[in-house]
C-alpha cells in the first residue's frame, strides 16, 4: 500500500513553516512532493529568493518532485460566478486561482509559471491547481503543456498513461478553531473508515502548523499511515 506526501503553497512568503513541515516529513523517511507557487499573491517572486531556490534544489536532489501550484495562487482580478461559489464552498477563501479561469487563461498563466521555475532551473513533474480548483477539462491543459501528472481533489491523474487513480485525500484547515476541530475529526474518522486503502494522499499546508491541534493531528496522520503504508513518489505510480 502506498501513500503520497505533498507540501502545499511552496514559497519564500512561507519559508519558515515549508522548511518546518519538510523536517516534519524527514524525520520519517518521507520526501514530500513540493507544491511551488512562483510569485504568492504577485508579491513574492521566486527568482528574487536565490537562498530559497537554492534549498528547492537541493530538496529536488534528495528526491522531492516539484509541481507547479498555479502561478499566483489567491483570485485577484477574478470574478466567482454562483456557480464558482457553490464550487469552492467551504474549500478556500479567495484562494482558488484557477477556480473562475477561462481555459484560456489558464492556460497562459500554467505556460507563465512553468517558465518562472524553469528560469529558476526547476523542472516540474505536473501540476496541481491551488484548492484542486480548476475550470472544466483543465486536466486536459496539462497534458497538453507536456507535464506528466496532476491531481484534484479525488484523482491523480497519470498523463503519459491516459488514466486516472481514485484517491482519497487528507488535508486540513486551521483558518478558525472550529474548522481545525473538524478537520482533525475528519483526519481521524478517514483512517478508521478506510485504513487498507491501496493509495492515500496527504496534503500539507504552511498555515496547519498555526494551529497546536492541526499539528497534532499531523503527526498522528502519518505516524497511523506509516503503519502500512510505504512513502511513495508520483514518478512510481
Amino acid at each position: 500500500m502506498k501513500l503520497l506526501v505533498s507540501i502545499h503553497d511552496v514559497s519564500p512568503a512561507s519559508e519558515a513553516a515549508v522548511l518546518e513541515l519538510w523536517r516534519l516529513c524527514r524525520a520519517r523517511d518521507i520526501t514530500p512532493a513540493l507544491l511551488v507557487v512562483p510569485n504568492w499573491h504577485g508579491q513574492w517572486p521566486l527568482s528574487e529568493y536565490p537562498a530559497f531556490v537554492a534549498w528547492l534544489h537541493e530538496a529536488s536532489g534528495l528526491g522531492a518532485e516539484v509541481f507547479l501550484h498555479g502561478e499566483r495562487h489567491d483570485e485577484r482580478g477574478s470574478q466567482r460566478t454562483f456557480a464558482d461559489r457553490v464550487r469552492a464552498f467551504g474549500v478556500t477563501d479567495s484562494e482558488g486561482e484557477f477556480l473562475s479561469l477561462s481555459r484560456g487563461e489558464a492556460l497562459c498563466r500554467m505556460e507563465r509559471g512553468l517558465k518562472a521555475l524553469r528560469a529558476c532551473g526547476l523542472e516540474p513533474a505536473g501540476f496541481v491547481p491551488p484548492a484542486w480548483l480548476g475550470p472544466p477539462g483543465w486536466s486536459a491543459l496539462v497534458r497538453a503543456c507536456g507535464l506528466r501528472f496532476s491531481e484534484d481533489a479525488e484523482f491523480v491523474h497519470l498523463h503519459e498513461r491516459a488514466t486516472r487513480l481514485a484517491t482519497p485525500v487528507t488535508r486540513w484547515s486551521a483558518r478558525t478553531r472550529l474548522r481545525a476541530a473538524l478537520s482533525a475529526s475528519v483526519a481521524d474518522l478517514r483512517w478508521r473508515r478506510d485504513p487498507h486503502a491501496p493509495l492515500m494522499r496527504v496534503a500539507l499546508h504552511p498555515n496547519d502548523l498555526t494551529s497546536h491541534d492541526v499539528r497534532a493531528s499531523i503527526e498522528q496522520t502519518l505516524s497511523r499511515w506509516l503503519r502500512r503504508h510505504h512513502p511513495w513518489h508520483y514518478a512510481t505510480l
